[in-house]
């Protein structure tokens, strides 16, 4: 097992407040693992079993208690005495009314709240509404390369280079590295896909039009990294003959944002210094469901180094837009409290129009801050100041 230290390190100083901390991602990227790992350093605290209350609401056991009341008044018979009690609760968009539940024993017991949540509701709406500034949330993604070299035990070179093609191609959803061959990993792959398409978007936010929907996704899923707006959009559905509305798409890409299968980075133009609206790219939450959807397809290498690059920006904190330059685009700015970095991913520096492209990006950016060009080549090709990285070596850096 992995312990997800990145995200511990985070989630540790709040563990006795009474914040309520809250864990999203896509389903399967191992939220619940996490809470685990929370409960055995409680334990290992001399915290009570008896002060821990877990409860996961996908699993039927749990049924009756995605009824508000009838949890509340649960967990309140579980707490005997005034002690703190540290509650976890998976999944818990599966709760109707699940807010008010967690407010209320927010506010009446001695109780330290942890929940997760596979949309991304649970930091919009819902808690903007009933307990506004009384959360800290943190977002979860399935494995960086680093964390599948530790789960893999992986260090001799040549194997890291393999396991890296593997992720590539499969993506880093943890559960698929228990499966033993090509087909395995794409049949659980194919039951995640389509457990967040039924219940993370057409349950919960009742379509009607299930082609459309999955035709949004399949162009979407099997095009990543790339720039394109709504009205793009609805253009290229009319170029196969499917007549779509504008509010239906952007209600649908906003339905497929929240089930976390996508994230959108914005463009600012550097220059003007400035968000530009209209056009965003798109990235996966996880390669692996590219594969699934794209066989037959040609692959497309370069689009998912930048996708890795963009997922792994993300997994270190970082805040990341697209660089808007005058005739051309700077592929990420990735910002952290004071900190800044310009990068750029392609699959080879093959020859020199594209070494010349790559670097001179740069050559309109008039600051001192970091400049990266990421790249599959062995090669150290840093000049000018700007510094040329192995995308494997970068990705493992500590």
């Amino acid at each position: 097992m992995v312990i997800r230290e990145r995200y511990l390190k985070l989630i540790r100083p709040f563990y006795d407040q009474e914040l309520i901390k809250v864990l999203v991602g896509i389903r399967r990227s191992g939220k619940s693992v996490i809470l685990n790992q929370i409960i055995n350093e409680l334990r290992e605290k001399k915290i009570d079993d008896k002060h821990i209350i877990y409860i996961n609401f996908e699993d039927y056991d749990y049924e009756e208690f995605t009824e508000a009341k009838k949890l509340h008044d649960y967990v309140k018979e579980k707490i005997i005495d005034q002690e703190k009690y540290y509650l976890f609760f998976d999944e818990i968009q599966n709760v109707e009314s699940w807010e008010k539940v967690i407010n209320s024993l927010r506010a009446t017991k001695n109780t330290s709240i942890f929940i997760t949540g596979s949309n991304s509701d649970l930091l919009s709406s819902d808690l903007a509404t009933h307990i506004a500034g009384r959360y800290v949330s943190f977002k979860i993604t399935p494995f960086v390369f680093s964390e599948v070299c530790e789960l893999l035990n992986i260090k001799d070179k040549g194997k890291i280079e393999d396991a890296f093609m593997d992720y590539v191609r499969w993506g880093g959803m943890p559960q698929r590295f228990m499966q033993t061959n090509d087909i395995s990993k794409k049949t659980y792959l194919n039951d995640i896909y389509d457990s967040i398409i039924v219940k993370d978007i057409i349950k919960r936010f009742n379509i009607k039009d299930i082609d459309l929907l999955n035709r949004i996704v399949t162009y979407l899923l099997t095009n990543p990294a790339q720039t394109f707006s709504p009205e793009s959009l609805k253009k290229y559905f009319e170029s196969v003959s499917r007549s779509v509305s504008l509010e239906t798409l952007y209600n649908y890409l906003d339905y497929i944002l929240r089930a976390n299968l996508i994230s959108k980075a914005e463009r600012y133009d550097i220059r003007g210094k400035r968000i530009l609206t209209g056009k965003y790219k798109y990235y996966l939450t996880d390669l692996g469901f590219t594969n699934i959807l794209s066989e037959g397809r040609k692959e497309q290498i370069g689009a998912y180094l930048e996708n890795i690059v963009y997922n792994e920006l993300i997994a270190r904190g970082y805040n990341v837009n697209i660089g808007n330059v005058e005739n051309g685009e700077i592929d990420f700015i990735a910002t952290r409290f004071d900190e800044k970095i310009y990068i750029q991913v392609t699959y080879l520096l093959a020859d020199e129009n594209v070494i010349k492209r790559e670097f001179e990006a740069y050559k309109k950016i008039e600051d001192n801050y970091p400049k990266y060009v990421l790249s599959m080549d062995k090669f150290d090709f840093s000049n000018n100041g700007i510094i040329h990285k192995n995308i494997i070596d970068w990705l493992l850096e500590k």
